[in-house]
């Protein structure tokens, strides 16, 4: 009997102390620099500043249609979010004085809870992961610095240097077709770059530095999400 009360008891702990991980997490750009691995040999990397995640809703296929995790991240000052928001975090049992602003859909994570923080255990030296982020905003471009066009040559006769050419057809179909490359806003798209390789981390200090280069711009955030490990 007194065998059993303790099983439980070291149960009931071991449920309480379960910390949430996932394959996924939000974290922030915080510029590139460059590490030399063992061999001497120069590797530019990403820095990546370890935020923290909490689990805000936990979305089923009953409910909701598709199974899902909502995740809280940048926290700000309370009084800057809005009314539904704040209701939101609420429902999360979260409170205090600095709130998550910003909202993401994970597709799942394990041992989930309301409020909980996501740690980044399951990250680990080698993991092979994929990072999706927007890209920076370049404004207005022509056709030349957004798709590469060779333009028209550079002769002083020629009236034809960097625009964009026919864009049109005949009478039939007498429209310039969905899609046509033609000038306007580029970048501020979200990228999704695959196969890049986890150089460093330091849970401790909180950061991640990954190999090669990330989407987006300094203090922007990026989404990780491990493919496999390598080591």
């Amino acid at each position: 009997m007194v065998g059993d009360a303790m099983e439980e008891m070291m149960s009931e702990e071991k449920s309480e102390n379960t910390t949430v991980v996932s394959n996924e997490l939000v974290a922030k750009k915080s510029g590139m620099t460059r590490v030399f691995d063992q061999n001497g040999n120069h590797v530019p990397v990403t820095v990546l500043e370890i935020i923290k995640n909490f689990i805000v809703q936990e979305k089923t296929k009953e409910v909701d249609g598709y199974s899902s995790v909502k995740i809280g991240y940048h926290e700000k000052r309370k009084s800057l979010l809005n009314k539904p928001m704040l209701v939101e975090l609420e429902k999360a049992n979260l409170s205090g004085d600095s709130l998550p602003s910003k909202l993401m859909e994970f597709s799942s994570v394990e041992n989930a809870k309301l409020g909980e923080e996501i740690s980044a255990e399951n990250f680990t030296k080698g993991t092979i992961v994929k990072i999706t982020g927007k890209s920076k905003g370049k404004g207005f471009a022509g056709v030349i610095k957004r798709y590469g066009f060779s333009g028209g040559p550079a002769a002083h006769g020629s009236k034809f240097h960097r625009t964009t050419g026919s864009i049109g057809n005949r009478a039939t179909p007498g429209r310039v077709w969905k899609g046509k490359k033609m000038p306007g806003h580029m970048g501020c798209e979200t990228k999704t770059i695959k196969n890049l390789k986890i150089q460093e981390l330091n849970l401790e200090t909180g950061y991640i530095l990954v190999k090669g280069s990330v989407p987006g711009h300094k203090n922007s955030f990026v989404k990780l999400e491990i493919t496999k490990k390598s080591e």
